[in-house]
């Protein structure tokens, strides 16, 4: 790079289609323009409704977390964007792979209880898993 030229960053723009038939619309101002955070919040939420206060985040609410979105691939909870309930193996099976993971990757750097709370969650996901498994 010379001298006399700057860095420049980028600006990404979500324009793809939403589920529900609405065609978005690109956001925010103009290229080179500045908009304050307040409205693009406002208009990516596309309601004036405020967002619901978020848990803490945590290794723990993480992990439980990725248990969660185990639990909605292997069809034992609904899905929270349809209301339905689905399978899909596959997908389980990674994300209970991506736990035992990062249950090795973080092995001697977990507090006692994230460590048993880790081996408990694998160990009841795997079990499902298996059964779910053995009915197809």
């Amino acid at each position: 790079m010379e001298s006399g030229e700057e860095k420049k960053g980028f600006t990404i723009r979500d324009r793809r289609v939403s589920t529900q038939g609405e065609e978005r619309k690109p956001e925010g101002p103009p290229k080179g323009e500045a908009a304050s955070s307040a409205e693009e919040s406002k208009s990516m939420r596309g309601s004036p409704e405020p967002m619901p206060e978020l848990p803490e985040v945590s290794f723990s609410s993480f992990i439980l977390s990725l248990s969660t979105s185990a639990l909605v691939h292997l069809g034992e909870v609904p899905d929270p964007v349809t209301q339905k309930m689905e399978k899909h193996l596959p997908l389980a099976k990674q994300t209970i792979d991506l736990l035992a993971m990062l249950m090795e990757k973080t092995k001697g750097n977990l507090s006692g209880d994230e460590e048993k709370m880790m081996e408990h969650l694998l160990a009841d996901l795997r079990w499902r898993y298996v059964r779910e498994a053995k009915k197809e």
